[in-house]
């Protein structure tokens, strides 16, 4: 093959590696390979300029161009999530909410708040965390579920960490939202958390009994 452009071409872009894809956007195949091999990949697309350039080899010309191209990929996730008017699943969630926490280096909470047809009526960041952990505050969520009669909720947060498993600190939050849901005839529909590759769905693990859905 004579090229990375040819391998585009007959195979597209999802066929090539991360050094691949790095060293089109830098235009230094051997950079891009030396840069994979002592770098994660999280940590080299979710740096800003300054950062990009403390790795041996970028320089500013290189490291605006990854810059420009992660920035580029956040707006098209962006475009993409604000399609999602409706949750039938935790995949339209994730879809939603993912935008918001890629390149987040500390944890966010987010609430989904959504109709009895599960149409999203508004999503609000109820609490912002350290580097570990997030303190939500029950009132915030009821508060804002009241004033738009919204019968169903969901919540997410991110695991700067890219584990996505929940931590028993997680498990406590969803119970006690799910308990304080059901005083108000709400229902929680799920809890994602979601990290840089992948994300953990409540429902999908069965840590939400009596979920109607």
């Amino acid at each position: 093959m004579k090229s990375l452009h040819d391998k585009i071409s007959l195979y597209g872009a999802s066929a090539l590696s991360d050094e691949e894809i790095i060293g089109i956007i830098i235009d230094d195949k051997s950079l891009a390979e030396r840069l994979v091999a002592k770098h994660e990949l999280k940590d080299i697309i979710g740096g800003d300029i300054a950062r990009l350039r403390m790795f041996e080899g970028l320089g500013l010309a290189r490291s605006a161009k990854i810059a420009a191209a992660v920035e580029l990929s956040r707006r098209a996730a962006k475009s993409n999530s604000q399609s999602v008017t409706h949750i039938t699943s935790s995949a339209d969630a994730v879809k939603a909410l993912r935008p918001i926490f890629d390149g987040l280096q500390h944890e966010e909470c987010w609430v989904l708040f959504l109709t009895s047809s599960a149409r999203i009526v508004d999503k609000i960041r109820v609490s912002q965390g350290g580097l570990q952990a997030t303190v939500v505050d029950n009132r915030l969520i009821f508060k804002r579920a009241l004033e738009l009669l919204a019968t169903q909720i969901l919540i997410a947060h991110n695991h700067p960490s890219g584990k996505a498993e929940p931590s028993q600190a997680d498990i406590t939050l969803t119970n006690r939202i799910k308990s304080a849901a059901a005083l108000f005839d709400i229902t929680l529909l799920d809890h994602i958390i979601i990290t840089s590759t992948e994300s953990y769905s409540f429902k999908g693990h069965n840590l939400l009994q009596n979920s109607p859905r």
